[in-house]
C-alpha cells in the first residue's frame, strides 16, 4: 500500500464470512445426492469441462466464442500494490457502490506508517480512492477506517449501479404539515444509536433448532455411501461407443448403406450333441494305434 512516497507492506484478509446453513439436494427415497451434468443443448451429449469455451451471443444472433488462448491476450493487472489515487470526503461516497471488504494487516516494521495513514483518514474524515488488482483483474476501491484497522472496500463500477426509473416517483404528492409533523414524531420516538450486536439471524437460529430437534429425536438416517464405478467398465463402454461411431462414419464415407442395429446378445449355446457313428469311426481311425509286443 503506497501513498505519496510512503510504502506500507500489508497482508489482505477477507473481512466478512457467510454463516448461512448449506443444504444438499438429495433424493427423498434413498438420500442420494442429486448431480448435475453439463450437456449440450443441441445433441444432448455430456460435455467435458475441457471442451467448454466461453460464448457471447450478439443482438443479431451471432455467436462469438473465446478460448483460454484468446483470454490470455487481454491486459491483466499483475501488480501487488494498492496505489492511492486521491483522498475524498467520506460523505461523497454512495454506499450503494460498496462491494466486498478486506482487512489490511501491516507487517511489524510498517506499524508506524500504517497508524499514520489511519489517523490521517480519521482526522480529515476522508477516504482514499485506490487501484488494486484482485484475481488478476484491476478494480477501484476505497481505504476507510474501522476501529483500529484500515479496510479495503472494493467498489462497483458506476455503470453497474441501476437507476430507479419509476414513473410514480415523478408524481406530485401533497403533504400536509400535520402529516409531516406526525411522521417526524414517529421517527423521533423510535430513535436510537445503532448497535449491530443486538441483531441476529432469527431464521438461521430456527433452522439450527429444527435440525437439532430432528437429530435428538432420532429422525435421521445414515448418509448413503455411493460406490464409484470402475474405470475399466467406463473405458470399455467409451471404447465400444467410439468404435461403433467410427464404423458408421467409415461406411457413410464409402457410400455403403447404414449398418443395421446391433443384434441382441446371443442366447446360451446348446449342449454339444453326440457325434454321429460315421464321425466317431473316422475319429477312431485317425487315432494312432499301439503296436503289440513281439
Amino acid at each position: 500500500m503506497s501513498f505519496g512516497l510512503v510504502s506500507v507492506p500489508i497482508k489482505l484478509y477477507s473481512a466478512t464470512t457467510n454463516h448461512d446453513i448449506r443444504f444438499h439436494q438429495v433424493h427423498s427415497a434413498d438420500g442420494g445426492r442429486i448431480k448435475y451434468k453439463r450437456t449440450c443443448s443441441i445433441d444432448g451429449e455430456e460435455v467435458e469441462y475441457a471442451d467448454i469455451v466461453k460464448g457471447y451471443e450478439t443482438e443479431d444472433g451471432e455467436l462469438i466464442t473465446l478460448t483460454e488462448e484468446d483470454l490470455d491476450t487481454l491486459p491483466q493487472a499483475s501488480g501487488h500494490e494498492i496505489d492511492v489515487i486521491e483522498f475524498v470526503p467520506a460523505d461523497q461516497i454512495d454506499p450503494l457502490l460498496f462491494d466486498k471488504s478486506y482487512y489490511l494487516e501491516p507487517e511489524a516494521k510498517a506499524a508506524k506508517p500504517y497508524a499514520l495513514l489511519r489517523e490521517a483518514l480519521v482526522q480529515t474524515d476522508r477516504m482514499a480512492v485506490v487501484r488494486v488488482a484482485l484475481r488478476q483483474r484491476e478494480s477501484i476501491a476505497l481505504l476507510r477506517v474501522r476501529d483500529k484497522a484500515i479496510v479495503l472496500q472494493t467498489m462497483l463500477w458506476p455503470d453497474e449501479v441501476r437507476e430507479p426509473e419509476f414513473d410514480i416517483l415523478e408524481t406530485e404528492v401533497e403533504l400536509r404539515p400535520q402529516e409531516l409533523q406526525m411522521a417526524a414524531s414517529l421517527v423521533e420516538s423510535l430513535g436510537a444509536d445503532f448497535d449491530a450486536q443486538q441483531f441476529h439471524d432469527e431464521y438461521r437460529d430456527a433452522v439450527e433448532a429444527l435440525i437439532e430437534r430432528k437429530r435428538t429425536t432420532g429422525d435421521t438416517r445414515p448418509a448413503p455411501v455411493v460406490e464409484k464405478p470402475s474405470d475399466e467398465g467406463d473405458s470399455m463402454t467409451d471404447l465400444l461407443t467410439a468404435l461403433q461411431r467410427s464404423v458408421e462414419a467409415a461406411r457413410a464415407a464409402s457410400g455403403k448403406e447404414e449398418p443395421e442395429p446391433a443384434a441382441a446378445p446371443a442366447k446360451k449355446a446348446p449342449a454339444k450333441r453326440a457325434p454321429k457313428k460315421a464321425d466317431a469311426d473316422a475319429d477312431e481311425a485317425a487315432k494312432p494305434r499301439k503296436r503289440k509286443p513281439a
